[in-house]
């Protein structure tokens, strides 16, 4: 409306100029003007009329005051009564007339005759006015042309002693000097009067420019259309508008305020609080003042839209405007679009909420709390026992298991969680799981077939006030796995046809993720048990360490973290932990293939530097095989950390391929990082492998790890290996089970995002007392000699049952020495869990073993070693080489003389004949 003003000012202003009319500023300021010429000129002509009564006032009294004064005079009548009494008074009256300011004195008889007169020619004639009244003794004052041109004049009489008139005296002015004084007061008057027609015209100046603003210069009759142009759309918009006063009194309501408020057609003038048919909330807001904008209230069947705003922003009058809207319609409009709207938020929010991790469990969760209130005010998810496995759902709804249950409150009659349910075929949920389409029952107490399933617990859910449900088969790519119900109290309505195509489009959304959830679920499963497959069941039994381990699959994926306890020979243990790049199946099945390599080239006895050249090549050929075939996730490296401990020398001999460095527990509780040389991860080649030797003092504790254990989004990695150095830091005593327990439960988070292998061992060192060593002569007959200092080192130990196989392993090995290999010559024996025999000597000739033909004469001394011993082999030192066997502890000396007997069946007569004489086998 304020638009529509706008354009008639415009209009009329337009006009305005056209027609060259004056507008109604311009003419009340000419007005203005006018008025305050006339009112100057009037003023001035009250002032000249007010000048010339004044003027004749002061003459007429001036000249009755000098008369009576001059007849009152002593001396006159004495003068009167001389014979020539104008001698005598013509001087006197001269001089009177003088001092007096006069013009004329004139006295004269009762007849009329003058005695005196300014003219002495006019002495002795008659006088020129009235003198009867002044006969009968009163002052009498008129105006008379007489000798001295236009006069005013009193004459007053004489009287003598005895109160008679004896004579009269005539004093006056002439009407040209009351004249001239009159014309020196009229500058005055008109430079007065100029003055204020000065300012009566700056006063109307700025009145009239200040009209002319308020008035937009119209003339009154744009000004008369104007105003009926604004009472023509003030009465016919479908608006409408109200005005109230400051003391709360409505001052005007067009036709349309009146029709939407039921208002008598007198309502305005009457005060807003008498009106009878407005609301107490309406009546509230118009006599607050407040502004409102498009507040809603009642107006008998109408719903109105308010806007309140106050009329004294521009300096106007106190008071508020107040338009109103019918939105009875709208409000049905905007309502159902209102209803659309947050179905489309919902959904929008289902899109962002459902689906945030692939857990099938917590998918159906999320479904639930999304629905809940803003859809449904109970919501539970079954799903097929298969499902939850990662497995196919079953045809039917039997062994179905309830997996979430979510409502507004918590004392409801459905189902509880982890319930396994057999819906029968009558119930929406069977008929739903079986045919895959949705189901809508608006009123449950009537609905028979699905209180077949449980009649008491279905009274309950009725009784407690639920009584809609919508069931929503969860199906994807054709296949149901399991159904979502959506319950409603009597809170609220009953679901409707448009309600149950929401009702599929959620779970239309939460059966992908579902569905994606199992397929993970799966694949997960079977990665973890393939990677818990390929590693260790059980750790080896051996003395050099304690151990304590932990793997924990990521919660998102397994990787190919491993770790593993390999005994080596002379009762060294070999330690390592490593990691393969990548996730899933194809990551574990690269870390067993790794795992068992690092198995085979350990038994090769190599050094850690040795084995991790030997296992880079190894992931080179994968990486290069893989990379021309059809893969995945191609391996594109990993990392190893190897460690040798030796019990009998406390050495550790250790290299890393691109690996953490371990953590070393010292016997008295501190931890530290040592400064193992670092080398390229596994794969890239080129690169050489360096070991770092230290030795360890027994109870010290190595602590390998996977990157997964101390690195994470959160933190940076000095972090993470500070807080592992925390944790295990003051607790020597502590056993490495526990060390790695309280190690997961610091360092983890409840759902790592990493695999994490962990591996603790506390070192042991073997007893003086149970090693024994040699150093052999490089003669044949040192021989012998050898074998009787075992023997007697074999009856210390308890151990005289394998004197017969150990003297002919130590006789073979030390001839084998002393024939084929190089000075010097060593001999240690070692009781741990076997009998270990070592015979090291300087060269680098290994002996192979092989069967001898029956023809042979020699050739079979290696394969007696081999059968009297658990296992033997070769072991590479940088001075040489060990022959190592081994010896079972348990056993008796039949049992040895047995083998000792099937041995010398196989030996032929040279084999014999190349011992020493003396010998005794």
């Amino acid at each position: 409306m304020a638009d529509r003003f706008t354009r008639l000012r415009r209009i009329s202003s337009r006009s305005l100029v056209r027609a060259g009319r004056r507008s109604v500023a311009g003419q009340v300021f000419v007005l203005q003007v006018a008025l305050v010429v006339l009112l100057v000129a009037f003023a001035v002509f009250a002032l000249l009329l007010q000048s010339q009564r004044d003027t004749d006032s002061e003459a007429k009294r001036r000249s009755i005051a000098v008369a009576q004064t001059f007849a009152h005079s002593p001396g006159v009548l004495s003068a009167l009564r001389t014979p020539e009494p104008s001698t005598v008074l013509q001087p006197l009256t001269e001089a009177g007339r003088k001092s007096a300011g006069v013009d004329f004195i004139v006295v004269m008889d009762t007849k009329g005759i003058r005695y005196t007169h300014p003219m002495p020619d006019r002495i002795g004639k008659r006088f020129v006015g009235t003198i009867e009244p002044s006969l009968d003794g009163r002052v009498y004052t008129e105006s008379v042309h007489g000798p001295l041109g236009q006069e005013v004049q009193a004459t007053v009489p004489i009287k003598d002693t005895g109160g008679h008139v004896v004579a009269l005296v005539s004093a006056g002015l002439k009407v040209k000097n009351v004249t001239n004084q009159v014309d020196r007061q009229i500058p005055i008057i008109l430079t007065a009067g100029a003055a204020a027609l000065g300012v009566a015209t700056g006063v109307t100046a700025l009145v009239g420019r200040r009209l002319r603003r308020q008035t937009h210069s119209l003339a009154p009759d744009e000004m008369a259309r104007m105003y009926e142009h604004h009472d023509a759309v003030l009465h016919a918009v479908r608006e409408g508008v109200l005005i109230v006063g400051a003391e709360g009194r409505l001052l005007l309501a067009n036709d349309e305020a009146k029709r939407l408020l039921d208002l008598p057609p007198d309502a305005e003038g009457h005060q807003v609080t008498d009106l009878p048919t407005l609301e107490p909330e309406t009546i509230a807001l118009l006599v607050s003042g407040r502004e409102a904008t498009d507040e809603v209230h009642l107006a008998g069947p109408r719903l109105l839209a308010v806007n309140q705003r106050p009329t004294d922003r521009d300096g106007g009058p106190k008071g508020t405007v107040v338009t109103l809207r019918d939105s009875t319609e709208l409000q049905a409009v905007s309502g159902r679009a209102e209803l659309a709207r947050e179905r489309l938020k919902l959904l929008y929010d289902a899109g962002l909420r459902i689906g945030t991790t692939l857990d099938v469990v917590r998918t159906a969760d999320e479904l639930a709390q999304v629905a809940v209130p803003r859809f449904a005010d109970f919501v539970t998810v079954d799903l097929s026992d298969a499902v939850l496995q990662g497995e196919e759902p079953a045809a039917t709804a039997t062994g179905v298991r309830r997996v979430t249950v979510h409502g507004v409150r918590d004392d409801h009659p459905l189902y509880e969680k982890d319930r396994l349910i057999d819906f029968l075929p009558s119930t929406p949920q069977g008929r739903g799981y079986g045919t895959g389409r949705s189901e809508l029952v608006t009123d449950l107490s009537i609905a028979d077939g699905w209180q077949a399933q449980d009649p008491g617990r279905a009274g309950a859910i009725v009784d407690y006030g639920i009584h809609s449900l919508i069931t929503a088969p969860i199906q994807a790519r054709g296949v149901v796995l399991g159904v979502a119900n959506f319950w409603r109290t009597k809170e609220h309505g009953p679901f409707d046809e448009e309600e149950l195509s929401l009702a599929e489009e959620l779970v239309a959304r939460a059966a992908v993720s579902i569905d994606n959830a199992r397929r993970y679920t799966r694949e997960h499963a079977l990665a973890v048990t393939l990677q818990r497959s390929l590693l260790p069941r059980a750790l080896p039994e051996q003395s050099a360490v304690d151990v304590g381990h932990r793997y924990l699959p990521a919660h998102s994926g397994v990787s190919g973290d491993w770790f593993d306890v390999i005994p080596l020979p002379g009762g060294r243990v070999a330690l390592v932990v490593g990691d393969v790049v990548g996730h899933g199946l194809h990551a574990a099945a690269t870390m067993g293939r790794l795992r068992t390599a690092v198995h085979n080239f350990s038994t090769l006895d190599l050094p850690p530097d040795e084995l991790l050249s030997h296992l880079d090549d190894l992931v080179g050929r994968i990486d290069q095989d893989e990379a021309c075939t059809e893969v995945a996730a191609a391996v594109v490296g990993a990392t190893c950390l190897y460690a040798v401990y030796d019990p009998v020398t406390r050495r550790c001999a250790m290299a890393r391929a691109g690996h953490l460095a371990p953590a070393l527990i010292s016997p008295d509780g501190s931890v530290t990082y040592p400064d193992l040389p670092p080398g390229p991860p596994l794969g890239l080649g080129g690169m050489p492998f360096l070991t770092a030797e230290m030795e360890l003092e027994e109870g010290t504790q190595l602590v390998l790890y996977t990157d997964g254990l101390v690195e994470d989004r959160a933190r940076d990695l000095d972090v993470g290996l500070e807080l592992l150095r925390q944790t295990l830091a003051g607790h020597p005593e502590r056993p490495p089970e526990q060390s790695c327990q309280a190690v997961l439960d610091t360092m983890l988070p409840a759902r790592p995002k990493d695999d994490v292998a962990l591996l603790i061992a506390r070192t042991r060192a073997l007893p003086p007392d149970r090693i024994a060593d040699w150093d052999v002569p490089a003669d044949p007959a040192a021989v012998a000699g050898m074998r009787l200092a075992a023997s007697r080192k074999l009856d210390e130990w308890g151990l005289s049952g394998l004197d017969f196989s150990l003297e002919l392993v130590l006789s073979e090995l030390v001839t084998n020495a002393i024939r084929y290999g190089s000075a010097p010559i060593h001999v240690r024996l070692i009781r741990d869990r076997t009998l270990i025999c070592e015979v090291a000597d300087g060269s680098s000739t290994s002996p192979h073993l092989r069967y001898a033909a029956t023809t042979e004469e020699g050739g079979r001394g290696l394969f007696l070693v081999a059968q009297m011993t658990e296992r033997w082999g070769t072991r590479y030192t940088p001075q040489g080489k060990v022959i190592w066997a081994e010896l079972a502890l348990t056993g008796d000396a039949a049992d040895g003389d047995a083998a000792l007997a099937l041995a010398f069946e196989d030996l032929n007569t040279e084999a014999l004949a190349d011992l020493q004489p003396g010998v005794e086998l």
